[in-house]
């Protein structure tokens, strides 16, 4: 059964976050993706020869599990399994990887034995075997060695999160430097000069249709090794990623010793940490060797984002495209970096900027932008005046834990908006030249996009004297006037007119909802979109059906991508729905199901396999808990297979629920002081019993007591006569009874027809066709999905026409002169109470 990306990652990180105690995450993350890498090159090259890494006899990861629970086991590691792989391979270093013996971050004796030893233990899942699970180019480990950086961002705090771009801001940079149609080569070059872990430098990559040279640099040691192993991971062995200060020391160089320049590239991206105040450490920036600043100016000595920015610049072909993430203080801030902003925009260097939400990355929480660098068409722009693209997409992201995320939609129109260089209302416009030149070239966004939502104004004449302001309900900017192009008798249908400007609700506030629901136009609009989605479904159903594994289309990447785009494309011109919106649906449905589904399918084929599924407690004792089949639930057998099974279960469970409720109801109504269920303990079978015994004995004793001249209280009881107490308690307790018996039998009916329908269920999955297979995913389980996501975008947009309607409705239903006269008639009515009770109010 195929790996399922999903569960790889959560099972990882909860293993390895488990394991972690008291240590920083930002040096815990050291270790694991050291484990995780040395697993997976022994999977992937242990024993072969002419792979582009080479594992020594005795250092591969079955030496290392060899080594657990041994008393020097840290020591092991860094001699016989850490040593000689460095040793083998000229692309890594001792500095590359943490010191396994370190007793200050691992503990010492036991406690360090007993952590290496269960954090290798992890790795020895032998799900884990990463020789075998790699969708043909679709690379899950990677992905899971990416995911492990993010969540070790996420808890290393400020400052220490800095190594990992979020890999949304990093899709995005791809795709402004347009790579992916570009005409690459095995020898075109990206550049990344504080690449920090590599993950911008990999986005970029995966975005080019060819192989391209990677080169990278980064400061930090430990950080620079996790990015040599994040390439080699990622099927990029041969990206140099060199260690060392970028600004002071930058390794990447052309010409001989003593009369050297900067290396150029053909695209360079970087996030470089936010306004470094030591950027100029080691360097004479009035002297610099490398001409980074002639021509623009020294940036602040306290200010290091231009002295990146900058470096970039010179690192750029003359026909090369760059793009990196500042602080948007790069884009407003005065003094010497608005001379650097001058010249850059007088050069034609900027091409665009890309303004991203406040508090994405994990080392700040600023907001930054993204300043797009094309030397290719500078000298055009600049003779054009054509000036600056930029987009303001500050508003549009969600919130995931302590950081805020971009999501599919917001990156896709981002990218879209890009490559269109389409101007959309509050979010993005071409800026000429002038107009920057009018604004002394400070970039800040706002003073050229107002990205704010226009205010909801309320309108004194209507609340004065009643009615519904007409601009509220036909203005282009309205909230409603949308709809009435769409529904144009709709909008007549709701509102009739009250006097110039001014119109009233046409309905009952109660019936708005109706109303519009029940509208011929609006029903007629609804059926239009039902079929414009199964016009599209029927034609990616046929598509979906025909994957086959082993064959280029069925790589999980390129289905989701075709599809997606296939699915963005036929909504973009309806009108109402958001076209983002759907593309949303697919993108979350393909995350939490579908992509697990599409793995299964390229490994397996169409195979609906079931496996037992068995927990085991903290004992170690295994339970089974029944069986499950990912890729087509029981559900779908049952809905498709069982339907009359189900309905009769469905039924005995209806009838169980009301005699469950029943018997709860006749507990709680008789569960009070002096009450039939009084003095329980428990109430069930047995003590119910217990008491109608000790109801018997007492009429017993009752009657013989009267049999012998003496009065009984429960002599009554065996006439039946319900006002006396012991006899309506017996009543109550033998009701009790009846429902309790009835309740029981119903229990076991429902369990028989459950295992009954379970039992029909596991046997038909043998039975399966593929065709039969494809059906239930496809149609059943994948497009059904969507077609109710979409069809809850239609819902939406007739609630928030209700909502907005019945919002004017209410607002200004109570004019000034209907409010005065009420608060008159009030007035009277306390007065008169006043008066009443001989106070005179004046």
């Amino acid at each position: 059964m195929a790996l399922k990306k999903s569960e790889l990652y959560s099972s990882l990180w909860q293993s390895c976050d488990a394991l972690r105690g008291g240590m920083d995450a930002s040096q815990y993350k050291d270790y694991v993706l050291v484990l995780l890498f040395i697993k997976y090159v022994s999977d992937k090259y242990a024993g072969k020869p002419y792979q582009p890494l080479t594992i020594p006899r005795g250092a591969s990861f079955a030496d290392m599990v060899a080594l657990k629970g041994k008393s020097d086991i840290g020591d092991q590691i860094n001699k016989k399994i850490i040593a000689p792989l460095v040793d083998k391979n000229s692309q890594l270093s001792l500095s590359d990887f943490p010191d396994f013996n370190d007793a200050a971050k691992l503990g010492t004796g036991k406690e360090m034995v007993e952590r290496l030893t269960e954090l290798v233990a992890i790795f020895e899942n032998k799900a884990l075997d990463f020789s075998k699970n790699r969708a043909d180019g679709d690379d899950i480990l990677g992905d899971a060695y990416e995911y492990l950086m993010q969540h070790f961002a996420t808890e290393s705090g400020k400052s220490k999160g800095q190594f990992y771009t979020p890999a949304e801001v990093s899709r995005v940079i791809a795709a402004t430097l347009g790579i992916a149609t570009a005409p690459t080569t095995h020898q075109t070059t990206v550049y990344d000069p504080t690449c920090g872990s590599g993950s911008l430098l990999l986005k970029v990559a995966a975005a080019a249709s060819t192989k391209l040279a990677l080169y990278g640099q980064e400061k930090d040691a430990a950080t620079s090794g996790l990015a040599r192993m994040n390439m080699i991971l990622h099927d990029q062995p041969t990206a140099e990623i060199k260690q060392g200060n970028t600004l002071a020391d930058p390794k990447f160089r052309d010409g001989k010793t003593g009369n050297e320049s900067l290396k150029v590239f053909d695209y360079v991206v970087a996030n470089p940490p936010f306004s470094d105040k030591r950027w100029s450490t080691g360097i004479d920036p009035l002297h610099d060797p490398w001409q980074r600043f002639e021509g623009f100016g020294v940036p602040p000595a306290k200010q290091g984002d231009y002295a990146y920015l900058l470096h970039i610049v010179r690192s750029l072909k003359s026909t090369g495209r760059a793009a990196c993430i500042l602080p948007h203080g790069v884009l407003f801030r005065g003094n010497a970096e608005a001379d650097i902003r001058r010249a850059l925009i007088r050069k034609g260097y900027i091409e665009a900027i890309i303004g991203l939400p406040a508090n994405l990355f994990y080392g700040t929480g600023i907001p930054a932008c993204i300043v797009v660098i094309d030397k290719s068409h500078a000298v055009e722009r600049v003779a054009a005046g054509t000036g600056i693209f930029m987009i303001d997409a500050s508003q549009a992201f969600m919130k995931d834990g302590p950081k805020n995320r971009l999501r599919e939609r917001d990156i896709h129109r981002i990218v879209d908006t890009f490559q269109r260089r389409q101007d959309v209302p509050r979010y993005a416009r071409q800026v000429s030249l002038r107009d920057i030149e009018k604004n002394e070239q400070n970039l800040n966004l706002p003073r050229y996009i107002d990205s704010q939502m226009p205010e909801d104004r309320e309108d004194i004449e209507g609340h004065l004297r009643g009615g519904i302001p007409e601009t509220d309900v036909t203005a282009a900017d309205s909230l409603v006037s949308r709809y009435w192009a769409v529904c144009p008798q709709l909008e007549r249908t709701l509102f009739r007119p009250n006097r110039p400007g001014f119109v009233d609700l046409a309905v009952d506030k109660v019936a708005i909802k109706s109303t519009i629901h029940g509208h011929p136009e609006f029903v007629g609009f609804i059926a239009r979109m039902n079929a414009h989605f199964a016009e599209w479904r029927d034609t990616q159903a046929q598509a979906l059906k025909a994957l086959r594994p082993n064959m280029p289309e069925v790589k999980p990447g390129r289905v989701i991508a075709e599809l997606s785009e296939d699915l963005l494309g036929h909504y973009l011109d309806q009108p109402l729905i958001d076209a983002y919106a759907v593309y949303q649906h697919l993108m979350d449905y393909w995350a939490q199901t579908m992509q697990d589904d599409c793995y299964a399918i390229a490994a397996d084929g169409w195979k609906a396999q079931t496996y037992r599924v068995i927990e085991t407690n903290k004992k170690g004792k295994q339970k089974d808990k029944g069986w499950a089949c990912d890729l087509v639930p029981k559900p779908l057998i049952v809905a498709r297979y069982f339907a009359k099974e189900q309905a009769a279960l469905q039924a005995l469970q209806v009838k169980l629920e009301g005699v469950s409720a029943a018997l709860a109801e006749l507990e709680e109504e008789h569960s009070g002081e002096d009450a039939a269920f009084h003095g329980f303990d428990r109430i069930n079978v047995a003590t119910v019993k217990d008491r109608l015994r000790e109801i018997e004995g007492e009429v017993k004793a009752e009657i013989k007591a009267a049999k012998s001249g003496k009065s009984g209280k429960a002599l009554t009881a065996t006439n039946g006569n319900a006002g006396e107490p012991v006899a309506e308690e017996r009543l109550v307790l033998l009701d009790w009874l009846k429902l309790a018996v009835e309740e029981s039998a119903l229990r076991k009916r429902v369990r028989e027809a459950d295992a009954a329908l379970d039992a029909a269920a596991y046997a038909k999955y043998p039975k399966l066709t593929e065709v039969e297979v494809q059906a239930l995913v496809v149609d059943d389980k994948w497009l059904a999905t969507l077609d109710a996501a979409v069809h809850g975008e239609m819902d939406r947009l007739s609630q928030r026409l209700a909502a907005r309607v019945k919002e004017l409705a209410e607002r200004y239903e109570a004019p000034l002169p209907q409010l005065s006269e009420c608060v008159a008639d009030l007035e009277a009515r306390v007065n008169l109470h006043l008066e009443r009770m001989g106070f005179a109010w004046k």
